[in-house]
């Protein structure tokens, strides 16, 4: 088994390079999907671009959306906090709900310790 150590740095960062290379291409192709200005037909031409000439298209995609990449996450962000918000202002009217949020205030502020959280949540969720 001969494989000098130079080979192995380089095969580590080939395949650093394709992990990399692989993530840039799922994050664009979400962003795609993801961003609800653009019509079908650019969607087609953008995944066509970036699967047939992947490295260009990826870059190019970066250089000519990129700056609304990140605003569309911070904004779907946004929404999915304020959708958690909603759905637990909805499900805090019923049930035991309201108990288990004083408890995870309770918590979050020091008032209690997370064994006694545990205790009680358990107390809450058997009742």
């Amino acid at each position: 088994m001969n494989y000098p150590l130079l080979n192995v740095f380089m095969t580590t960062v080939w395949v650093f390079l394709w992990v990399l290379w692989l993530m840039l291409l799922f994050r664009v192709i979400g962003d795609l999907f993801r961003d609800d200005s653009m019509g079908g037909w650019a969607k087609a031409g953008w995944c066509f671009f970036v699967v047939v000439l992947p490295f260009l298209g990826i870059f190019v995609y970066l250089v000519a959306r990129g700056r609304g990449m990140g605003e569309r996450e911070a904004t779907a962000a946004l929404k999915a906090e304020e959708d958690l918000k909603q759905f637990v202002r909805e499900t805090a009217a019923t049930g035991h709900a309201t108990e288990l949020a004083e408890l995870v205030e309770l918590k979050n502020h020091g008032d209690i310790t997370a064994e006694e959280y545990e205790r009680a949540k358990a107390k809450v969720l058997a009742a």
